[in-house]
């Protein structure tokens, strides 16, 4: 074997069994954007935002898009981390033992790698029960991000 067929083995191949993750927004993004950590966060108080999150699971990105503040189109993006990932605090042992809803965070961007056009939201009633049991918290000062 040469050395081109060598380097030809070692790059990155696509494969369909590599993770898939998504980022539910209603941010209006661009394939080969970047997510990145320092933006005005979708939740809360809108601080700025420390942390980006992103889930392995089309439900819980279709709650991102749903309940991320603003007027504008809900849409759910695939996307790449370009760093390390942690479990997202927020959703895992504090509501949910271990990691069901597969949500992660990190400082690292995310690309935007392609978006899912075709998905069905919520029922009304069952956002809107997510959004005033969110403001119940809120009252009590308890912030949904950290």
């Amino acid at each position: 074997m040469n050395n081109d067929d060598n380097n030809k083995t070692q790059q990155p191949v696509q494969s369909p069994f590599l993770q898939t993750y998504f980022h539910g927004t209603k941010a209006d993004l661009k394939i080969g954007d970047l997510i990145e950590v320092g933006q005005n966060s979708n939740y809360g108080q809108q601080k700025s935002a420390k942390y980006i999150y992103l889930t392995a699971t089309l439900d819980a990105a279709i709650w991102g898009a749903e309940l991320a503040l603003g007027d504008d189109r809900e849409r759910i993006y695939l996307v790449e981390p370009t760093g390390t990932l942690e479990d997202d605090p927020n959703l895992t042992d504090k509501k949910f033992p271990g990691n069901p809803t597969k949500s992660y965070r990190s400082a690292f961007p995310f690309k935007v790698v392609g978006e899912v056009t075709l998905w069905q939201g919520h029922a009304p009633e069952q956002v809107k029960a997510m959004k005033d049991g969110l403001e119940k918290l809120k009252e009590q000062g308890i912030e949904a991000i950290e």
